[in-house]
């Protein structure tokens, strides 16, 4: 659903204004991408999207989070008043991310008109085999304005360390310590001395300790009739939730909008971030098949030209237009004689460091022109090696360049070489030359092979 669908709320309040100025500004940033980066961003696209819906909705997230079992789903249930979640009495029942309005919650966002409160079930976080789900109940959790996890014991350490995970994104959590009708009250007490101890002092306050019987066990009751008699009858009480919905609502009324904005602020920043990152990791993934398709490229000419010379005057053009594709890529415009310049330029700011790979490519030419070309098939591998890598290093120093935005920074393009080399591999990348120049050879009946 487009951010538009929604009309903006008639609120001052600058936070507010600043998290939704994130939100498009996120959005903005997916959608400048190529359509290839779009294709692989349309979830994150989609989510800040529905963020941004989210925002000028006053939509407020309450997200349920905790170990299979602890009765996340009883609990919603009791909140809501009604079977609208599953459960069952063997663990991991959720399956996925759920989404619920809880219609009777009695809040609403100040200044907004369609403001709603939604509370979301996660599939528990010791699923078997459930890296998926837990990764699902993480972005749920992620995007909540306010977290409910919900435990039935002291905290075991895969609670208590994703607790202590959720307590890093600095939303406020109600720790929910459900089935509290399977304890007896000194039982209970002591386990609230725990959950309200030095423990977890530094992840949350103790007021936000909060108890709850969301689907109590039937008791018995005897039931004396007017003659006497009497007979067993088994009832299950009704849910005790009231102190989780009152805490709730005190959370809402003191910091509803608050919230809202740094969950948006927090989540589009990161989704900033994730974008920027994929867009970078496809970029750099692109360029570099780019550079070895042409490394290879002109290796490979130049080890099949028998004319002397020849082959160096067509390498320089085989990195121009490398070059060229690199630039493309990056989505900046460059003639075939600014290509050659910025090719030129590598090479200078190379200088030394590359004259062994010149000299050999130069010794082979001037062998082959001695020898009118006989002499290829002994020259051909060392020379396409020493071109290739050549032609390596000018396109790495080249998608440097272009990330920058057609800019070598404060480095310069000698510092940016120097560093390239420095970080390669030049015999594994020589050795993989010379194995697909070999199988160039070994097809190629002028090659000598």
């Amino acid at each position: 659903m487009p951010a538009s669908s929604t009309p903006a709320p008639p609120i001052d309040d600058a936070d507010f204004w600043s998290a939704l100025g994130a939100v498009r500004s996120a959005i903005e940033h997916v959608e400048r991408c190529n359509e290839a980066e779009r294709a692989a961003l349309a979830d994150e696209l989609r989510d800040l999207q529905d963020l941004a819906v989210k925002l000028r909705s006053g939509r407020i997230e309450i997200v349920v989070f905790g170990e299979i079992s602890t009765g996340k789903s009883a609990l919603i249930n009791a909140l809501v008043g009604e079977q609208v979640a599953s459960t069952s009495v063997r663990g991991g029942w959720t399956k996925d991310v759920w989404k619920l309005d809880w219609a009777g919650a009695g809040y609403r966002l100040p200044g907004f008109a369609e403001s709603q409160v939604v509370l979301i079930d996660t599939p528990g976080l010791n699923e078997v085999g459930g890296a998926e789900r837990g990764e699902m109940a993480r972005q749920a959790a992620e995007r909540a304005d306010l977290i409910l996890f919900v435990c039935d014991s002291d905290l075991n350490e895969t609670e208590f360390s994703a607790l202590s995970t959720l307590a890093g994104s600095h939303k406020p959590i109600l720790l929910v310590l459900n089935k509290t009708d399977l304890y007896s009250p000194a039982q209970l007490e002591d386990l609230l001395g725990v959950l309200r101890g030095p423990r977890l002092a530094s992840i949350l306050p103790p007021d936000h300790v909060v108890l709850t019987a969301a689907a109590p066990r039937e008791v018995e009751y005897i039931i004396q009739s007017a003659d006497g008699a009497e007979r067993s009858e088994w009832r299950k009480p009704a849910p005790k939730v009231d102190e989780l919905r009152g805490k709730i609502l005190e959370v809402l009324e003191g910091e509803g909008l608050a919230l809202v904005a740094l969950s948006a602020s927090m989540y589009a920043a990161d989704r900033t971030d994730r974008v920027a990152a994929l867009r970078v990791r496809l970029r750099a993934d692109k360029a570099n098949r780019i550079i070895w398709t042409y490394a290879a490229v002109k290796a490979t000419a130049v080890s099949l030209n028998p004319v002397a010379m020849a082959d160096i005057a067509g390498g320089i053009a085989v990195d121009a237009t490398m070059v060229m594709n690199l630039a493309a890529v990056y989505g900046i415009e460059l003639s075939t004689a600014g290509a050659g310049d910025l090719v030129k330029g590598i090479l200078k700011a190379a200088g030394w460091a590359l004259v062994g790979e010149a000299v050999a490519s130069y010794g082979s030419s001037l062998l082959k022109g001695a020898t009118l070309g006989a002499s290829t098939a002994v020259t051909a591998v060392p020379q396409a090696a020493a071109a290739g890598f050549g032609s390596y290093i000018v396109g790495q120093a080249a998608r440097f360049y272009f990330e920058q935005g057609a800019s070598w920074g404060n480095k310069g393009p000698k510092s940016v070489v120097a560093k390239i080399l420095a970080n390669t591999d030049k015999r594994a990348i020589v050795d993989r030359l010379k194995s697909e120049i070999k199988k160039k050879l070994a097809t190629n009946r002028h090659g000598g092979g």
